[in-house]
């Protein structure tokens, strides 16, 4: 006879069952993991699907809404350093103020990194027009510093593209606003 003895059968029946009821619940979340990849993935390509059509849509949405026989976009970028801290921006057309921002300080480092910031974006009539832009900051001594650019342009039947810059003019120590067309 054996030292040890495991039991009786009715132990091993109930030892039996329970090593098939553990390898068929790893089989089974197996395959549930498997259809919950299938379903994650579907899920993520349902997710891509959705942003396509939703930059299709904000395409046709300005298409409609601004047809190049009238759009007008106006950008702003900055180049300074030395002689000028941003402030503000202010954009009028035609005697007409359009737009009006306040720079925070992650703006500012974005613009100093090399982001284009996109103005204004709006329908023009097809003649002649002009564009004022109006900056404010801190110029050269830290002192209050307001420039002005005014920019007269004949829009066409074309969309029309300006770029307001702001750019360090070394020769005479202070900030030099241009005008760009696209």
């Amino acid at each position: 006879m054996h030292k040890y003895r495991i039991g009786s059968n009715k132990t091993c029946a109930n030892y039996l069952l329970c090593l098939i009821f553990v390898l068929f619940s790893s089989t089974g979340y197996a395959a549930e993991q498997a259809s919950q990849k299938t379903t994650t993935e579907k899920l993520e390509d349902l997710k891509k699907e959705v942003l396509s059509v939703n930059r299709d849509l904000f395409i046709l949405e300005e298409d409609l809404l601004f047809p190049a026989s009238t759009q007008l976009a106006v950008y702003f970028s900055v180049d300074v350093g030395q002689f000028f801290e941003l402030d503000s921006v202010k954009l009028k057309i035609d005697d007409k103020q359009v737009t009006h921002y306040l720079y925070t300080q992650n703006d500012i480092d974005a613009l100093h990194r090399g982001a284009i910031q996109k103005l204004f974006l709006g329908n023009l009539s097809v003649g002649k027009h002009q564009i004022v832009a109006v900056i404010l900051g801190i110029g050269p001594h830290k002192r209050e510093y307001r420039k002005a650019i005014a920019f007269d342009f004949d829009k066409g039947t074309d969309a029309k593209a300006l770029e307001i810059q702001i750019r360090d003019d070394e020769s005479k120590l202070q900030p030099k606003l241009n005008v760009v067309v696209w």
